[in-house]
């Protein structure tokens, strides 16, 4: 099976944490400057319980195209998880640490990237 590119992996972990009504989904691509990742999949949900639905709608999604984690920072209880893929990182927040650490506002020279299907 082919890896598919950073920007499929992006979008298909953006659907996958829609699917499961994660808040607020952003697909950026990062500037030149971020050699670790072409792309940050980022987004919030209200609760740790949607957190870890979201972060296993994302894992799932991705292992069916072939995709397999490379690591993950955060776990349960955590109110952010970081899911690394190589090309893409995967953030998922609880709102109010979103809020907190804003990583729209820190990137603001990322460019959005369109997600939805």
């Amino acid at each position: 099976m082919t890896q598919p590119s950073a920007v499929r992996i992006a979008q298909v972990a953006a659907r996958a944490a829609d699917s499961k009504k994660a808040d607020n989904v952003q697909v950026l691509k990062m500037p030149e400057v971020m050699v670790e990742a072409e792309f940050f999949v980022i987004c919030s949900a209200q609760t740790q319980v949607q957190v870890r639905v979201i972060v296993d709608a994302v894992n799932d999604a991705l292992h069916k195209e072939g995709v397999e984690l490379l690591r993950q920072e955060g776990g349960p209880g955590n109110s952010w998880i970081l899911l690394d893929y190589g090309a893409v990182i995967v953030h998922v927040f609880l709102e109010e640490d979103r809020h907190y650490y804003d990583l729209e506002r820190l990137w603001a020279d990322a460019q959005p990237v369109a997600w939805h299907a």
